[in-house]
């Protein structure tokens, strides 16, 4: 049986080794995407890949639990041990990662008042059972059970957020409690504020950086913050931010190889480092994150590229070779290799074979939940996607205003089916003049609110407004309206195979396109998105995530693995009231 131990030097069964890490995140890839991906970080010249586990893909219901597919983090520990690497893992129930509300679950704010990352007993309790769940899986792939994990991470950049030791100790006590035997670590900036509110160096957990540059300024604030607490641990960068992520309506953010390489090669001489990311992939479905600047969040794209080592598809980059030339010259004795590249498909064109209006089939496709005030996304399902609130207003003949209290994240508003208004961000809950038709003595409401990602990061994380939906209410004239139908459209299979296309056609309203197509040969390719206006495209089930026509990516990648050879049903659904006429496969990316 191996040992891995934390004393001057990261010791592998007794002897120093230096880690070099990469991050690969299972859930941003598809389990065939896999082993290219981790023969790629071993032939860089790694020897361990890190990866977090959000918790809102694995009980994104309360209660039901799914480790399947491309959720299986068990298989994909397993197989890293087989192409001979060491696995650090990041089972800390907040990830940040730019995934949807950091990894926490929707479900969570149906709790009023619940204090998340604390030792509110509420949030513990809730922590207790899926750890429960989730710990005993990671029990017999650690080190001292002949698998390849050799850390596990406690929470994450805790001191950008609080400072309740008590909370990381009970945190860390249930982990143990569950049999988690392999050193325990938490990770932050490297500053001294951060460092002294999230770390818990005082009970002998490591405590590991986070940074992008600066290596041996940031190493040695490090050194010191552990120096003044009796320890004399070696130096590891946990996330050594090789590129960025990205957001709608913003241009994509590089980083150049060269000067990266420069920057990795300080930081081996003085520590060890996990590249973050190695490999990022996509944000599948509604899991995108999301930034606060000021009173706006602003929502992550669907790509997460990151500018990695490796393209969101798997191809090696120029940064790669850099990068893996600068580790040898670092580390001599590693052993390197050719990476595996990745071809593309262009899969043609292909008409739309059917379209549907969502306001004429959204009692076919779900049953409405009747309440006289509204719900919330969390409250009246799963907490993702979209909501459709439905009323039915009191015609009085004339002009009426209509105003929408605090809603969030983007409403659109249709009265007798014709769009009045989007709103979002700054225009959130101004004030509609609406006039109903003459025939009729009831004005049909319509309201379409799209979660566009909870906020991951930062200062709203315990925001009113991570709670998506309707939560005030709808104000006709000066009074709140009373009596409301609710739709959650999360696009489940159950509620896309309900969609009947045969029902009224409106292209101005939300609509869904129905592709179906026939394939002689399937690879990884690229839906060109350029001339969609917003929504999500579903391939033979699987939510490919978010186009949005802001940019700055036009296309939405679609690995091989979700299409077959044969016949394959491609759902669009499309929110901006563009009619959708074909779909265009391309062999990249397209960028604006």
């Amino acid at each position: 049986m191996q040992t891995f131990e934390i004393k001057e030097e990261f010791l592998l069964d007794g002897q120093p080794i230096k880690l070099i890490s990469g991050a690969i995140h299972y859930f941003r890839m598809t389990p065939n995407q896999w082993e290219d991906s981790l023969y790629n970080l071993k032939a860089l010249g790694a020897n361990t890949v890190e990866t977090y586990i959000p918790w809102n893909l694995h009980e994104s219901i309360e209660g039901e639990y799914d480790f399947s597919g491309l959720k299986d983090v068990e298989a994909f520990v397993k197989l890293a041990q087989k192409i001979g690497l060491l696995v650090i893992l990041r089972p800390s129930v907040y990830i940040c990662a730019e995934w949807e509300f950091g990894g926490l679950p929707a479900w969570l704010l149906k709790e009023k008042g619940i204090r998340l990352r604390s030792t509110d007993p509420r949030f513990m309790e809730k922590v207790r059972q899926y750890f429960k769940v989730l710990i005993p899986r990671l029990v017999p792939l650690q080190l001292t059970h002949g698998g390849p994990v050799i850390m596990m991470q406690v929470e994450n950049e805790y001191g950008s957020y609080g400072m309740e030791k008590e909370y990381l100790r009970q945190t860390k006590q249930l982990m143990e409690e569950l049999g988690v035997e392999v050193p325990l670590f938490t990770a932050d900036g490297a500053w001294e504020e951060v460092l002294d509110a999230g770390t818990l160096i005082e009970e002998g957990i490591f405590v590991a950086g986070n940074f992008g540059s600066h290596s041996k300024e940031n190493a040695e604030v490090m050194k010191k913050f552990m120096t003044r607490h009796g320890k004399k641990w070696p130096i590891m960068c946990m996330e050594y931010w090789d590129g960025w992520f990205n957001r709608w309506n913003e241009p994509i953010i590089k980083r150049d190889g060269a000067d990266l390489a420069t920057e990795v090669k300080e930081m081996l001489e003085v520590g060890s480092l996990n590249l973050y990311m190695f490999h990022g992939g996509t944000n599948f479905g509604f899991y995108n994150g999301c930034s606060a600047r000021g009173a706006l969040d602003l929502p992550q794209i669907t790509s997460y590229d990151y500018d990695a080592l490796l393209t969101e598809w798997g191809e090696p980059t120029d940064k790669y070779y850099h990068v893996q030339k600068a580790i040898k010259e670092v580390c001599p004795d590693v052993w390197q290799a050719e990476p595996r590249k990745k071809e593309l498909a262009n899969l043609g064109i292909h008409p739309v074979t059917a379209s549907v209006s969502l306001l004429a089939i959204k009692d076919t496709m779900m049953k409405a939940q009747k309440t006289m005030y509204p719900l919330s996304m969390e409250e009246a399902g799963e907490g993702y996607g979209y909501m459709l609130y439905s009323a039915k207003l009191n015609n009085y003949f004339h002009e009426n205003k209509l105003k929408i209290v605090e809603a969030n994240d983007r409403v659109q508003i249709y009265i007798d089916g014709k769009h009045q208004a989007t709103q979002y961000q700054a225009t959130l809950g101004e004030e509609l003049v609406v006039n109903g038709s003459k025939e009729q003595t009831q004005i049909q409401l319509d309201v379409l609110v799209e979660n566009v990602g909870r906020v991951n990061y930062g200062f709203k994380l315990n925001s009113p407004t991570q709670s998506k939906g309707i939560r005030g209410g709808i104000m006709q004239d000066i009074h709140f309206h009373q009596g409301y139908e609710h739709y959650p459209l999360t696009l489940s299979e159950t509620q896309l195979q309900a969609i009947d296309f045969t029902a009224q056609s409106d292209p101005l309203q939300p609509s869904f396109y129905q592709i179906e197509m026939v394939l002689e040969y399937v690879g990884d390719t690229f839906i060109d998105c350029s001339n969609y206006g917003k929504g999500v495209i579903v391939v033979n089930g699987m939510n490919l995530g978010r186009y949005w026509n802001v940019g700055p990516v036009h296309s939405l990648y679609c690995p091989k693995e979700f299409l077959k050879n044969g016949t394959n049903e491609i759902i669009i659904f499309e929110t901006e009231g563009k009619e959708i006429t074909e779909i265009v496969f391309s062999n990249r990316p397209i960028y604006q």
